[in-house]
């Protein structure tokens, strides 16, 4: 599959390239971290006779990459010789939030082995001036977090308009067989009255509309699902604003085959509404429900 667009992630170490590096991952691209420069037209087309799903390429060079430092117009002409976009994105930050950074993680810098980090800074700027001056975008992390970072990488590369939806798994499930691990929010609704103690409705499932009527048509079921909506309502927009993406959120009864079923499939109807993509699931809806 050929690539149109490939981005070039660099910038100073200690900067945040790993942030963007795994922030466009999440949204799609095919990322390579430390490719030796001298491969990368190589890689390019390699990638455009292969059969790997992505039309989004990112790489991360930096002054690891000593030869393409010294060569990064070459190389950016040959890269642009396979037609596809290409754009430099450079991160940098000052220095002594990138000395914190360092004494924080307790890391080494990749150019402050023998004189200190200071020093590694010095020459890493030095190093990194051409390629500074052909970067599409700078981006200062100096007072960015890194979800302000990353949600400052994806306005850059998707424009400040791209809206990214919060993907939402709603799985329903029974306590019987135990809490779902992967779980971000766990709401347990055995409050409800159980249609498994009416004799019509208990070979059935909240997937059928007997079953449905009757758990949603209870005035405590429709009281529970205002006031759980007012909370996702809160709870929603913060955590996009702090970066998170994917949210799992769990429904369970005793045996997960009725009333969670039901109020699952009644969030699937209901929460598009709130501009998410949503998954749902019902992991013990097939089990055979004895309550003791």
């Amino acid at each position: 599959m050929t690539a149109n667009r490939l981005v070039i992630i660099s910038g100073l170490s200690g900067s945040g390239k790993s942030t963007a590096a795994r922030a466009l991952e999440d949204e799609g691209f095919f990322v390579v971290d430390n490719l030796p420069a001298v491969l990368l037209p190589e890689f390019l087309q390699t990638f455009s006779a292969s059969s790997v799903c992505a039309s989004e390429i990112a790489v991360v060079l930096d002054a690891r990459n000593r030869e393409f430092l010294s060569e990064c117009e070459q190389v950016l002409k040959k890269v642009e010789d396979f037609g596809c976009k290409t754009e430099v994105l450079f991160l940098d930050a000052e220095d002594r939030d990138i000395i914190r950074r360092y004494s924080e993680t307790r890391r080494c810098h990749p150019l402050g082995l023998e004189k200190g980090v200071s020093e590694g800074i010095r020459q890493e700027r030095q190093q990194l001036s051409a390629l500074r001056k052909q970067a599409s975008v700078v981006i200062d992390s100096s007072q960015l977090t890194p979800h302000q970072l990353r949600a400052r990488i994806i306005s850059v590369v998707f424009g400040e308009e791209a809206v990214r939806p919060m993907t939402v798994q709603l799985q329903s499930f029974g306590f019987r067989y135990g809490l779902p691990p992967d779980s971000d929010l766990v709401m347990d609704v055995r409050f409800l009255p159980n249609p498994h103690f009416i004799a019509e409705l208990q070979p059935l499932t909240g997937l059928d509309e007997p079953v449905s009527n009757y758990v949603l048509g209870k005035e405590e079921c429709r009281d529970f699902l205002t006031n759980f909506f007012d909370l996702l309502g809160f709870l929603i927009p913060r955590y996009k604003a702090e970066g998170k993406s994917y949210l799992t959120i769990s429904i369970g009864c005793t045996g997960g085959r009725h009333r969670s079923v039901a109020i699952v499939e009644e969030m699937v109807r209901k929460l598009p509404d709130q501009g998410l993509y949503l998954n749902a699931m019902h992991r013990d809806v097939s089990r055979a429900e004895v309550l003791k």
